[in-house]
C-alpha cells in the first residue's frame, strides 16, 4: 500500500527496526546512487576492459541499447517505488508480485550480486593505491593492504548518518564528472588519426565471441540507478523522489557514458581501439588524457580515479547493509541484522556484516594470489572482472525477476488497463534482459579462458544459479516451518502495522467478550 507520508513510521517493533525518515532528499539522493556508477572507474576501468579483453567495437552503442532497454524497464520499476516502499527494493518487489519464496530467492541473489560486485572494487582499489604508493613512494605494498583498510574505512561511514555518506559521495561525483567530461571535449576535439568518426555506432562493429560478456560489464557500468528504491524509507516523498531520481540516473548514464566510451574510440582510432586496449589496459584513459591535457592532468585524474573507486565502494556498501538490514527485520536474516544504530539510525548492524563479508573476501583472493608482492595483476583479474561479471549477471536476472513481478502486482490489483503502457514498456525490458542474461552465460567461457567444452565456463554463472537455487529452497522452508515470517516477505514496515491493526482488533474482541452479557 501507499504511504506517502513523510512523518516517522511506528514499527510496532520498536524504533531500532526502522530506517529514519527525511534523511535524505532528491539531490543527496541523486548523487549516492550516480556514485555507484562511478563514473571514472567506468571510463579507465570497464571500458578499456570492453574493448580489449572482449573485442567490441561497438561499446557506445552499447551503452545507447541499453539505456532503452533500461528506461523502458525503469517504467514499471519506478511506478511499483510509489506502492512499495522497503530497503529491501528488488527482492521485495518480486515478493509482492510473484510470492514470498520467489522473494526470498531474490533477496539471496541481490546479497551475492551486490556483494560481489563491492569485492570486484575492492580489488581494482587495492591495485591503485598500490600502485601510486609504488610510483611517488617507492614502497611496495602489497594490494590487500588498502583494501582492508578501504574495508575498515568503508564500515565506519556505513555506521554513521545516510546523509553524510550523500555529501562524501557527492563531492567525489562531482569531481569525476567533470574530469571525464574534460576528457571527452579533448578527445573529440584533438581525434585520433581517423579523425571524428562514428565508426562505433554501427551495428556491425557488435559482432564477436565476447559479446555477452561486454553486455554484463556494460550493464554492470549502469548498476547503481535502480538504488534509489532502497533509500524509499530514508527520502522525504518517496512516492516522488524515488521514480524521479531513477529516470535521471538511468539517463544520465546512457548519455555520459555511450559519449565517454565514443570518445576514447575517437581519440585511439576505431581500428586501433582493440589492440590499445589490450596493451594498455587500464592506463589507457590516462595515457590518452596525458597526451591532449598534460602529463599533471592524468595523475590529478589518476588520483581521483581512486577516490571515485572508494566511492563507488561506499555506495555499493550502503545498499547491501540495507538488503541485510530489510532481511534481517522480515526473519530472513538473524534479527539483530534487522536493528539501527540509535544515534544515526543507519542499518549498523547491516553494515557491520557486509564489513565482515567483504574482509574475508579480500582476505581470500590475497592468500591464493601467486603474483609477487606488490604486483596486484591477478587480483584485478579476478576480483574485477569475475566478480564484476557474477554482480551484473545476478542484477540482470534479478530485473527480468522484478519486470515479471511488477506486471503481476498490477494485473492482480486491477490495474492492468490503468496501467497498460508501463507494463507493456516492462514487458518489453523483461524479454530483453532475458536475452541478455542467455548471451552472458553463453559467452562466459570468454572471461574465464576456456574452452566451448570446459567445465570452467559455467563456474561463474554457476554462483548465481546457485543463489536462485539456495534462495527457491530457503523460501519453500519458510513457508512450512515458519509460514508467518514467509508471509511477511516483502512487506517490511507494512508486516509490522498489519501486526499491530490485528493485535489491537484481537485485544478489541476479547474486552468485548468479557464485559458482554
Amino acid at each position: 500500500m501507499p504511504t506517502g507520508s513523510t512523518s516517522e513510521i511506528s514499527t510496532f517493533k520498536g524504533q531500532g527496526r526502522r530506517l529514519r525518515s527525511d534523511r535524505i532528499g532528491a539531490a543527496g539522493l541523486l548523487l549516492s546512487v550516480v556514485a555507484a556508477s562511478a563514473p571514472l572507474m567506468v571510463t579507465a576501468g570497464v571500458m578499456p576492459t570492453t574493448y580489449g579483453t572482449m573485442g567490441i567495437v561497438g561499446q557506445p552503442l552499447l551503452f545507447v541499447i541499453l539505456g532503452v532497454v533500461l528506461t523502458l524497464f525503469a517504467c514499471g520499476y519506478a511506478e511499483m517505488s510509489r506502492h512499495v516502499h522497503n530497503a529491501g527494493a528488488f527482492y521485495a518487489y518480486i515478493a509482492r508480485g510473484l510470492g514470498g519464496t520467489a522473494g526470498a530467492a531474490a533477496s539471496v541473489v541481490a546479497l551475492v550480486a551486490y556483494s560481489t560486485l563491492q569485492f570486484g572494487i575492492y580489488g581494482i582499489f587495492g591495485f591503485e593505491v598500490s600502485g601510486l604508493l609504488a610510483d611517488h613512494f617507492g614502497t611496495g605494498v602489497p594490494w590487500w593492504v588498502p583494501a582492508l583498510a578501504a574495508v575498515a574505512t568503508i564500515g565506519v561511514l556505513g555506521w554513521l548518518k545516510i546523509d553524510l555518506s550523500a555529501k562524501v559521495l557527492g563531492v567525489l561525483l562531482l569531481v569525476e564528472c567533470v574530469m571525464v567530461g574534460l576528457f571527452d571535449v579533448a578527445g573529440l576535439t584533438d581525434p585520433g588519426p581517423e579523425g571524428v568518426s562514428l565508426h562505433a555506432f554501427d551495428p556491425t562493429t557488435l559482432s564477436g565471441g565476447g559479446l555477452g560478456t561486454a553486455l554484463c560489464f556494460t550493464i554492470a557500468a549502469f548498476v547503481g540507478f535502480e538504488q534509489a528504491a532502497v533509500y524509499a524509507e530514508e527520502t522525504s516523498r518517496p512516492q516522488v523522489v524515488v521514480a524521479r531520481v531513477t529516470f535521471l540516473a538511468v539517463g544520465f548514464a546512457a548519455v555520459f557514458f555511450a559519449l565517454s566510451s565514443w570518445a576514447l574510440s575517437v581519440a585511439a582510432g576505431p581500428s586501433a581501439i582493440v589492440d590499445t586496449a589490450r596493451a594498455q589496459g587500464p592506463g589507457l584513459l590516462f595515457d590518452l588524457t596525458g597526451a591532449r591535457l598534460g602529463s599533471g592532468f592524468a595523475d590529478l585524474m589518476h588520483l581521483f580515479y581512486v577516490t571515485g573507486t572508494f566511492a563507488a565502494l561506499l555506495s555499493f556498501h550502503n545498499v547491501v547493509a540495507r538488503y541485510a538490514f530489510a532481511m534481517g527485520r522480515e526473519g530472513l536474516l538473524p534479527a539483530a541484522v534487522g536493528r539501527t544504530a540509535r544515534a544515526s539510525g543507519a542499518p549498523a548492524h547491516g553494515s557491520l556484516l557486509q564489513s565482515a563479508v567483504s574482509a574475508l573476501a579480500v582476505l581470500l583472493f590475497a592468500v591464493t594470489d601467486d603474483g609477487p608482492q606488490g604486483d596486484p595483476t591477478a587480483p584485478v583479474q579476478r576480483l574485477f572482472t569475475w566478480s564484476g561479471n557474477v554482480g551484473a549477471l545476478g542484477i540482470i536476472v534479478l530485473m527480468a525477476a522484478t519486470s515479471a513481478a511488477v506486471i503481476t502486482f498490477f494485473v492482480r490489483r486491477g490495474a492492468a488497463r490503468l496501467q497498460a503502457p508501463r507494463l507493456t514498456a516492462c514487458g518489453l525490458a523483461g524479454a530483453a534482459l532475458l536475452v541478455m542474461a542467455c548471451y552472458a552465460v553463453k559467452d562466459s567461457a570468454v572471461l574465464v579462458g576456456a574452452g566451448p567444452g570446459s567445465a570452467l565456463r559455467w563456474v561463474l554463472p554457476g554462483v548465481v544459479g546457485a543463489a536462485v537455487v539456495l534462495g527457491l529452497g530457503y523460501g519453500l522452508v519458510l513457508k512450512a516451518v515458519r509460514p508467518r515470517v514467509h508471509a511477511r516477505i516483502g512487506l517490511g514496515n507494512e508486516a509490522f502495522q498489519l501486526e499491530k491493526a490485528a493485535a489491537t482488533a484481537a485485544a478489541t474482541a476479547t474486552h468485548h467478550r468479557k464485559v458482554s452479557p
